[in-house]
């Protein structure tokens, strides 16, 4: 079975538009997260997935010199994008990320990935984003079975929750199973996702105090010592689905 990652990533953002491309100690925030995802032993391929908006050619050309195949789509129904994208990678299972977190951690990406293949009596979806959070926002990681998101996109009318992808599996326990990756301490306090100027500061500052390839661990020492960059985010409120 295929495995494949998809990033979503488009230059419109309601809050800081072009934000995907930003740099990040001299690289775009997007190639840096393509170079985390790429170093998972899980993974097949990586696929970014952005819109057919003329505005977002930059995307598809950075996806182009980072190696990586498109996949160019809708930009409301983000659903159809992805299982359009997976039906050109040929994908069996799927890794949904977002293009706003360059924190992405290949190791959890592979935590997630084993869940998902390993699980006993076979498992729909896995992931370390289910109630009640555990790891930093920022950190998040999806993933399910091509079947699992066929009917998703068959079977969802609500262009709000096809906008977020995945809410029709993980709201359906009676139709698919799903289990979590959790972490062993509640981390979900931390904001490492970039959405706003606050937390494009707060991640400036990171990537400046830490190796471009350093695991999420290394990460968060380096934050438990600075806690005033705690401060740079703490305000910023996170979007949530209806």
């Amino acid at each position: 079975m295929r495995t494949i990652a998809i990033i979503q990533a488009r230059m419109g953002s309601t809050r800081l538009p072009g934000k995907v491309l930003f740099p990040l100690q001299g690289q775009p925030m997007l190639a840096r997260q393509i170079a985390r995802v790429s170093r998972a032993q899980t993974l097949d391929g990586i696929v970014i997935a952005t819109t057919d908006r003329p505005e977002d050619d930059p995307v598809a050309a950075l996806a182009a010199a980072c190696g990586c195949a498109q996949f160019r789509g809708s930009e409301a129904d983000v659903l159809d994008r992805f299982y359009q994208a997976a039906v050109a990678a040929d994908a069996g299972a799927i890794v949904r990320l977002t293009g706003d977190c360059p924190l992405t951690d290949p190791r959890i990406i592979d935590e997630v990935v084993t869940r998902l293949e390993g699980g006993s009596g076979g498992l729909d979806y896995v992931s370390n984003t289910l109630e009640p959070r555990t790891f930093p926002r920022g950190l998040d990681v999806e993933a399910c079975t091509f079947a699992a998101l066929t009917v998703a996109w068959r079977e969802d009318r609500d262009m709000h929750t096809r906008e977020h992808v995945t809410p029709y599996i993980y709201r359906h326990p009676e139709l698919f199973r799903v289990d979590a990756v959790t972490h062993s301490c509640d981390l979900s306090r931390l904001r490492w996702t970039v959405d706003t100027p606050e937390d494009y500061a707060l991640l400036q500052a990171i990537t400046a105090s830490t190796a471009a390839d350093a695991p999420w661990t290394e990460i968060l020492s380096a934050v438990e010592a600075h806690p005033e960059w705690h401060q740079l985010n703490a305000s910023v409120q996170q979007k949530t689905v209806s």
